[in-house]
């Protein structure tokens, strides 16, 4: 290159560092009056939002102390119906609680159940609603460092007192917005003290103080972060060691003030971003002056271009990489599914060792009928031989109904969910398990209860759960003098359904839901009930738990969600 590319080259050079020196001040002075301007706005909507609430709260003690079925609790001190009544008005106004104090100071009705009976006689809620015919706020500061704000108004019944209603005001919910959108809000109250703040810390200090809480930056780093980045504004303060801007505000309300702190971090990165395409741009132009100026542009162009062929062919084989990820993951869940079903067959064989028993009863029975009603026909005694085969058609139904339930449990599960009961699966279950339980000599123990309990799922998975539990409890207490199984559904807010056994236990607790984890003999499993079982219940949203009883023996218990219907119907 010759001295007139070398000049030409140093004068752009120049001109490129000038033009984005002008833009960082031109920008810098833009992106900041707009930021104080979205700072100034949203104040004034925190203060606005501030006095709405506080507005909307101060008409409740007024409404609330002519409301006739308060004065009417009062005078007949009937309470029974008041807390609901408030509750009520909870719901409708949004206030943190309401709280009916009688003459005495005690409360007789509130929001939270837990504060019944309490004596707030020296509370000042209390004894400055006493001295005053109108509604009065007070803000009391709280151990925990926060702030509990309460309008109160006394309640008078043909010109006696009789008692004081209390309503909180919820501005605590202000703070967790705020902290969402700004950098740093608090409101200070007449004294100075602040009363919220989204850092908690800060609460019940002076705005000194709270600065200061945080480490101060030496004199040199204020002074090098003033001069290179911003100009001295005497709006700003520090935080932490960086600049942030102050804005400060009067809510028409006791004194109030509200103070925001807002980084310049967001002017920073918009005016970074601005001078990053005139870099981006100033490059480009150099690079294409170097193109023309040189040959060795054009190479490096040649050598990013095949770069690029070769990340596109990475590109291509990564993509068929995932293809067979996918394909294997799907060849992978028809085998977990193909693996359940196996497992719920191998335990149907093991059933049907027991079923044949049961089965062989009803069809000795019914030979001898046979043969009787043979008889009596023969006697001409027809009248008798149709009981016989009256009892004959029982024991046929006996035996359908033990086959149905096998054949039930054999069929695969489906995907989609249907509202069931419970305790239907659980009467199923055991219908299941009944011959082997009998050989076992098991005594079962059923609390069911009467009303219906109702989950979103499918039957069969449902109750191939159940039968995997009760056979687990079967094979635990089967050695025992006296094996008992005991089967426990209950309700409420959620469902619940829990085996227990008086076994010897589990040896660990850690690993019993993962696959081919057993404590039984060779032959006898497999290791695969628990972690199949567990991995139906997460599948239907709930969870399967196992512990040992102090008594001895172990308790899984089932943990489902109550249906929709069931929850709307429980409301």
């Amino acid at each position: 290159m010759g001295w007139a590319g070398r000049l030409a080259l140093v004068g752009f050079v120049a001109v490129a560092i000038g033009v984005i020196w002008v833009s960082n001040l031109l920008l810098t002075e833009r992106f900041t009056t707009q930021t104080r301007n979205r700072a100034e706005v949203r104040q004034a909507l925190y203060a606005g939002n501030l006095m709405s609430e506080l507005q909307r709260n101060s008409i409740v003690p007024i409404l609330l102390s002519r409301d006739p079925i308060l004065v009417g609790a009062l005078t007949s001190r009937d309470f029974s119906q008041t807390s609901q009544h408030l509750i009520a008005y909870v719901d409708e106004i949004g206030a943190a609680g309401i709280t009916l104090l009688d003459e005495s100071g005690r409360v007789v009705a509130a929001t939270d159940r837990s504060l019944l009976g309490a004596n707030n006689r020296q509370t000042p809620s209390f004894i400055d609603a006493l001295r005053s015919n109108d509604t009065i706020f007070k803000s009391t500061a709280l151990d925990n460092n926060a702030y509990e704000f309460s309008y109160s108004r006394r309640i008078d019944v043909n010109g006696a007192l009789a008692g004081v209603i209390v309503v909180k005001v919820d501005l605590a919910k202000f703070e967790k917005s705020w902290a969402g959108i700004s950098d740093a809000v608090i409101v200070v109250n007449s004294e100075g003290n602040i009363i919220l703040s989204t850092e908690p810390r800060w609460r019940s200090k002076s705005e000194g103080e709270a600065l200061a809480t945080r480490d101060a930056p030496t004199a040199i780093e204020r002074a090098f972060q003033i001069t290179t980045d911003w100009s001295a504004d005497p709006n700003e303060t520090y935080l932490g060691g960086e600049a942030v801007m102050r804005l400060e505000s009067r809510i028409p309300f006791r004194g109030w003030r509200m103070t925001s702190f807002t980084t310049y971090a967001s002017v920073r990165e918009r005016v970074n971003g601005v001078l990053a395409l005139e870099i981006m741009g100033f490059a480009i132009l150099l690079a294409g002056a170097f193109y023309l100026t040189s040959r060795r542009a054009v190479s490096r162009a040649g050598l990013f271009q095949r770069e690029s062929a070769e990340l596109r062919q990475l590109n291509a084989a990564l993509q068929r990489e995932i293809a067979e990820r996918k394909r294997a993951e799907k060849s992978l869940e028809v085998a977990e599914q193909t693996l359940a079903q196996s497992s719920k067959l191998a335990v149907l064989g093991e059933m049907s060792a027991a079923v044949s028993h049961e089965l062989n009863q009803p069809l000795a029975a019914m030979k001898t009928y046979l043969a009787g009603a043979r008889l009596l026909i023969k006697r001409k005694r027809s009248e008798e031989a149709l009981a016989s085969f009256g009892r004959i058609d029982d024991l046929i139904e006996r035996m359908g109904a033990i086959t149905k339930q096998l054949k039930s449990y054999a069929r695969k599960g489906s995907d989609q969910l249907h509202p069931i009961d419970l305790r239907d699966c659980v009467s199923s279950a055991l219908s299941m398990m009944e011959p082997q339980f009998k050989q076992g000599a098991v005594e079962i123990i059923r609390s069911l209860p009467p009303e219906p309990v109702v989950v979103d799922g499918d039957r069969v998975r449902l109750e191939q759960v159940l039968v995997n539990l009760l056979r687990n409890a079967f094979d635990a207490s089967k050695h025992s003098d006296e094996p008992q199984i005991e089967i426990l559904v209950t309700g409420g807010t959620q469902a619940s359904v829990t085996v227990r056994d008086n076994g010897t236990g589990i040896e660990n607790l850690d690993t019993l839901f993962e696959p081919f984890y057993t404590t039984k003999a060779p032959g006898d499993g497999v290791g695969l009930g628990l972690a199949i079982s567990s991995g139906i219940v997460t599948e239907l949203g709930g969870r399967l738990m196992a512990r040992n009883r102090p008594g001895g023996g172990a308790a899984f218990e089932m943990v489902l969600p109550l249906s929709e219907e069931a929850k709307h119907a429980a409301e």
